[in-house]
């Protein structure tokens, strides 16, 4: 977890706590979610599960019921430890703790797959700063990656730094699945203005695929998008500023993370 205050946390946890995060692969990644390492504890017993959504104050399970986990809980009350696990980019072991919590309710997961339910869950105290942190820094990024979704950032040697973008190797584009070369004008959310060699009308609607390279930590995402509309550049018959419109559904959580953490830099300078 990165430095943070208890201000901050609290902050997190007054906004977000009620509000579910839905998991799958692409918030497991963002997260850094040590899907094997989530398992339910009760009464000496161990079962891993699948978590499917959680909140601060609750969450929401897959569990193979074949196995005697329903007596089992039922026998303790319905009171059950989660655990949760999370990797670490600068460290080799995951940091993991538990959940005490009180199971309320079960429902059939699928009908195609009869062993498997949905156990819901709410905690019994408030959840670690790590959970608190990790959990409300994603639906902040959510949370603006909506509401400022057109907001653009207008990119200089300045901002690259601060955003941590590679110097060298930090962005790259195709269009129409081809390669080129390009500068990064702007970008935000939803989308970004590239200066690139081409003839405008062929380009316009064609799909693009951005590629960001960020440092500290390490990151690369590619966003799919497309061509929207272009500029020409004063001057410069042989370029245009192209404007790419990212394909909502496929914007990573990461990339919608790293840019909210710049947001939040650039408000406190």
């Amino acid at each position: 977890m990165s430095v943070v205050t208890s201000q901050q946390i609290s902050k997190l946890y007054d906004r977000y706590s009620e509000q579910d995060v839905l998991f799958n692969k692409d918030i497991n990644r963002a997260l850094l979610l040590n899907t094997k390492g989530i398992h339910l504890r009760c009464l000496g017993y161990q079962w891993p599960c699948i978590l499917y959504s959680s909140s601060m104050t609750s969450a929401k399970l897959v569990v193979n019921v074949k196995t005697p986990i329903k007596k089992v809980i039922e026998q303790a009350n319905r009171m059950v430890s989660l655990n949760y696990s999370f990797l670490q980019k600068d460290k080799a072991n995951p940091i993991s703790f538990f959940m005490k919590a009180k199971v309320v309710s079960y429902a059939p997961y699928h009908p195609e797959k009869p062993d498997l339910n949905f156990l819901n869950l709410e905690f019994a105290h408030r959840p670690p700063d790590e959970l608190i942190f990790r959990l409300g820094e994603l639906l902040e990024a959510q949370t603006n990656s909506n509401e400022r979704k057109d907001e653009r950032i207008v990119m200089n040697p300045s901002v690259q730094q601060d955003m941590r973008l590679h110097p060298k190797e930090g962005v790259a584009i195709s269009i129409d699945n081809i390669p080129r070369k390009c500068i990064l004008r702007d970008i935000s959310f939803g989308g970004a203005k590239v200066i690139i060699f081409g003839v405008p009308t062929f380009l316009v609607n064609k799909p693009s695929l951005l590629t960001l390279k960020f440092e500290d930590p390490d990151l690369q995402v590619q966003i799919a998008g497309k061509v929207l509309r272009f500029e020409e550049v004063q001057g410069r018959k042989d370029l245009a500023a192209f404007a790419i419109q990212f394909d909502e559904k496929a914007i990573p959580t990461e990339y919608k993370l790293r840019l909210n953490q710049y947001l939040k830099q650039a408000k406190r300078k």
